[in-house]
């Protein structure tokens, strides 16, 4: 299937003006072969690909064959990361040469974050080749990079062209595809964090976006039987709704409808500032993080419905956690300048108060968690922090410190002004 980016963009209804920064996005059996009828009338001749010594076996090689690829970037090692050292790597090795028109990426997501970030630099387009159902960010206008140990999303450029060739997603280890699933269920929690900040603050909202998700979530959730079955239509369902998660970040101009207190977990066990070193992907991290932010949320809806609660005048931003979590890695500066001005500031508690019920309805929205879990099984994913090697005492920590790795408002954040805080983050 061809999908249609037109349908997607133009006026809407949030006052915006919205576009898609992709030409073609083909997603079927064989869409690597063709590439070169993708390429046909474009100007991209000299080509420089990026892979990893996996991905040039599983795709690579075919696309070098297929293509005129000026030279082949290929990043070796186990430990590829889309941080400094990778970009360093490709950037030195683009070097005296000739500019390409565009480079070309053969991988998933960790490939495809280090590709957009060297060619948002370079000023030069790239064109996709997911290797894996594995993230949302294929479509994506920002990258998620670690930069001086500090995970952050950077802006960076949409592919051009994406040939998603659902026989070879088919073929990628089911981990990955778990991981996918895991990132695109994350947006659960999301769109509730990003409803109730425009609830509470009148931050720019758009539904026709979240509408995008939504469709992203019901598309996928019918994918999940198939996937260890190896179904070939199931793997193109969990791409479609991939590929459009990472469209609605497009049209926002930023991961606001696909990010939110999940990846806040996600990012802070990534950045290793209360836990060690975690060898999971992306995705199983987002998915874990969902699971344990539905369990929370379900807790402060009850608490919320019984009525019987305070709430605080004003919650100051807590510096000496902050110094406490993150000076070992050295990043307190960087999370205390991240978090100025104090986001909780915007919340008024008579409006709290006021929209009570409305608050109670978009958390009940999420499913809860044992749901969750029985959808990440499905796909043979990990859920809980004991699958990822945390001490499960770790839990509140994570809640607590996670809101401050990102300048964002989430319910995560927004649960520092109940008295029942305390109770439903330990749980």
């Amino acid at each position: 299937m061809e999908i249609d980016l037109k349908k997607l963009e133009g006026a809407c209804s949030c006052q915006r003006e919205h576009h898609a920064d992709i030409d073609k996005i083909l997603l079927e059996e064989g869409a690597v072969e063709k590439l070169p009828l993708l390429l046909k009338d474009t100007p991209y001749q000299n080509l420089v690909m990026i892979c990893d010594e996996n991905t040039y076996e599983i795709a690579g090689k075919q696309t070098e064959q297929l293509l005129h690829i000026s030279e082949t970037v290929m990043l070796k090692g186990s430990g590829v990361h889309a941080d400094e050292t990778s970009v360093a790597y490709v950037m030195g090795q683009l070097r005296g040469r000739e500019r390409p028109d565009a480079l070309i990426t053969v991988g998933s997501g960790t490939l495809h974050d280090i590709t957009r970030y060297c060619a948002f630099d370079l000023g030069i387009p790239f064109i996709s080749v997911p290797t894996a159902a594995s993230v949302d960010g294929y479509t994506s206008t920002v990258a998620a990079m670690t930069l001086q140990g500090f995970k952050k999303t950077v802006p960076s450029c949409a592919p051009k062209i994406i040939a998603a060739d659902s026989r070879v997603l088919k073929e990628a280890p089911l981990r990955l595809t778990a991981s996918g699933v895991g990132d695109l269920l994350g947006k659960y929690t999301a769109l509730a964090d990003w409803k109730l900040a425009h609830l509470l603050t009148g931050e720019y909202f758009c539904p026709r976006v979240c509408g995008l998700e939504e469709e992203a979530l019901e598309i996928m959730c019918k994918s999940l039987p198939g996937l260890k079955k190896g179904e070939i239509s199931a793997y193109e369902q969990l791409m479609y709704g991939l590929l459009l998660s990472g469209l609605a970040i497009q049209m926002v101009g930023n991961s606001r409808p696909a990010s939110g207190t999940e990846h806040h977990m996600s990012h802070l066990w990534e950045m290793e500032a209360v836990n060690s070193c975690l060898d999971f992907y992306h995705g199983e991290k987002v998915g874990t993080g969902l699971v344990i932010s539905s369990e929370i949320y379900h807790r402060a809806a009850e608490c919320l419905r019984n009525g019987r609660y305070g709430i605080k005048r004003s919650v100051p931003l807590e510096k000496e956690l902050i110094r406490k979590c993150f000076a070992g890695r050295g990043l307190n500066d960087i999370i205390l300048e991240e978090n100025q001005p104090n986001l909780l500031d915007q919340i008024s508690p008579s409006v709290l108060k006021e929209k009570e019920d409305r608050i109670i309805e978009i958390l009940e929205q999420v499913p809860k968690a044992e749901t969750l879990r029985t959808y990440l099984d499905q796909a043979g994913g990990v859920s809980s922090m004991e699958d990822l090697g945390l001490e499960k005492r770790m839990k509140a920590l994570t809640a607590r410190v996670s809101p401050y790795v990102r300048q964002r408002l989430t319910f995560m954040r927004i649960l520092k002004y109940y008295d029942f805080y305390e109770s439903v983050i330990q749980g």
